[in-house]
């Protein structure tokens, strides 16, 4: 009886863990979105119209993981809002995604 106990409660414990590292990851995730979105938020209240390459392909490797339709564009001709329109589809697809409720 104690080693089925014993059994459970480490059963119990390492799916907490894996659930604790899978939403750490999330926000993780959701942090380096922030982090881009406001990137781009600079840029536009600078007046900007070209984006950064080595910005573009922060953002790339974080839409590329859905494979997000802006991917298959020539990315010089993608305006900002549109990238950040295509962060904005990944954080949602993370917040409103969460499985566990998080």
């Amino acid at each position: 009886m104690i080693q089925e106990t014993s059994v459970e409660i480490e059963e119990l414990e390492q799916r907490w863990i894996r659930l604790r590292r899978a939403r750490d990851a999330r926000r993780q995730r959701l942090r380096a979105i922030d982090e881009l979105i406001n990137e781009f938020e600079k840029l536009n209240l600078a007046d900007e119209h070209q984006v950064p390459v080595e910005l573009r392909g922060r953002v790339l490797s974080v839409i590329s993981h859905g494979a997000h339709p802006l991917t298959r564009r020539p990315n010089e001709e993608v305006p900002i809002s549109e990238w950040m329109d295509a962060l904005y589809d990944v954080q949602d697809g993370l917040m409103f995604g969460a499985e566990d409720g998080d």
